[in-house]
């Protein structure tokens, strides 16, 4: 059988990966407060083979391993996910390499170049898929919404047929189901350099206005990307564009829709959105936690840890500290601005998080503006944010209501 092939065998790979796990955060706190860098001494974590695992849970030792790139690298990623991303993987990459490659794109996803894209593209496809079920009264936003969104932006800004924006889905399900089923993964990314190879070149020949001509235009120290340069970029834009966005929009809906006063507050007032999606973040980030290795040994909060070793700063954790964030646990869009690191810190911070932030807000504006009276279904059962590792509701049953015939 064909894992994930679509949104409803998805909650197998979130079962199998991150645990149907409805609160890590009692323990988040308690290991925050106890014992801030932990020592797990475990092989079969990427690293090298038996050398023990360190997961780091306050903020400011987070800050220190993230701001020093240097003793703790990013090649990890391309050790444990360079099979199915590719070896020129840009997350897996350290400085001074990191750095050109992100220049090359990083002017692409600023907030400015993006807004040109926030109509265009972000708008109607937002918009066509609320026209999918606005007359039905009810829908799960999480099928017939925050899945498919950021997949078929990604495309859109790629370039790609809209007729092969369900495939493009399917391949991006398999590139993020990669660790429960290797050779899909493997088989997904192999087809997507054989997809992409005939566009690539013909944006070589003949540039237009979309992310694959910009990357095929595209210079470091006067020399253009490869195209296995490219065609890593374009893997990791499925997994780093479109899974954490799902999952964020899924977390800010269920935040907005369980607190009902604060849901009328951003109706009534749409510039407390980037105040919201930033607190949401905060609150339950898409992902608790990412992963380094050692170059050297070193230390942190007074705890020794070797080279080679795998060091896990746990995300979801800091963002919960209570010396930085009074009541925590509470989802209080207007509480006092205290930074965060739902994004990540450092060099490899989130590359996307504007266009995380744009569709985030893009999307909001359409379902309260669309969607009148947008509420929790109050005949469903149990809806939460579930998993350890990644964080989202499987299902976020809405009723709302329609146009009176």
């Amino acid at each position: 059988m064909q894992l994930f092939d679509d949104l409803a065998d998805f909650g197998a790979f979130d079962d199998a990966v991150s645990g149907n796990v409805r609160d890590p955060y009692p323990e988040l706190a308690r290991q925050n407060r106890d014992e801030p860098v932990q020592r797990i001494d475990l092989s079969g974590m990427p690293g090298e083979e038996g050398k023990p695992v360190f997961i780091v849970y306050r903020h400011e030792d987070i800050i220190t391993m993230l701001r020093d790139n240097e003793t703790f690298s990013s090649a990890i990623v391309i050790s444990a996910f360079g099979d199915v991303l590719g070896k020129q993987v840009m997350l897996g990459m350290d400085e001074p390499r990191h750095g050109r490659h992100r220049a090359l794109v990083s002017k692409a996803f600023s907030a400015k170049a993006l807004a040109r894209w926030e109509d265009d593209l972000v708008g109607r496809v937002g918009g066509e898929l609320i026209d999918g079920f606005a007359p039905q009264g009810k829908a799960d936003l999480v099928r017939q919404f925050t899945f498919p969104y950021p997949t078929q932006i990604i495309a859109g800004l790629l370039g790609l047929p809209r007729e092969d924006f369900p495939q493009f889905q399917r391949w991006s399900i398999s590139l993020l189901s990669f660790t429960m089923n290797p050779e899909r993964g493997k088989a997904a990314s192999a087809a997507l350099v054989d997809y992409f190879r005939p566009i690539l070149e013909a944006r070589r020949a003949e540039p237009r206005d979309d992310l694959i001509s910009s990357l095929a235009r595209a210079r470091i120290d006067g020399e253009q990307l490869t195209d296995e340069e490219i065609y890593s970029f374009l893997r990791l834009l499925l997994p780093a564009g479109i899974e954490t966005t799902y999952r964020a929009l899924g977390n800010l809906l269920y935040a907005l829709l369980s607190h009902p006063q604060q849901f009328e507050a951003v109706k009534a007032d749409r510039s407390l959105l980037p105040q919201a999606i930033e607190e949401a973040v905060r609150w339950d980030a898409p992902l608790l936690t990412i992963t380094r290795v050692t170059t050297r040994d070193t230390e942190l909060a007074g705890v020794p840890i070797p080279a080679g070793c795998s060091v896990m700063p746990m995300l979801g954790a800091a963002n919960r500290q209570e010396d930085r964030h009074p009541r925590p646990n509470e989802f209080d869009l207007f509480r006092s601005s205290t930074s965060h690191v739902g994004w990540g810190h450092g060099v490899h911070v989130c590359l996307g998080m504007h266009l995380a932030r744009m569709e985030m807000r893009a999307a909001m504006n359409l379902l309260i503006d669309r969607l009148p009276n947008l509420r929790l279904d109050p005949a469903a059962e149990d809806v939460h944010i579930r998993g350890q590792v990644f964080r989202s509701p499987a299902a976020l049953p809405v009723v709302f209501d329609t146009p009176a015939t």
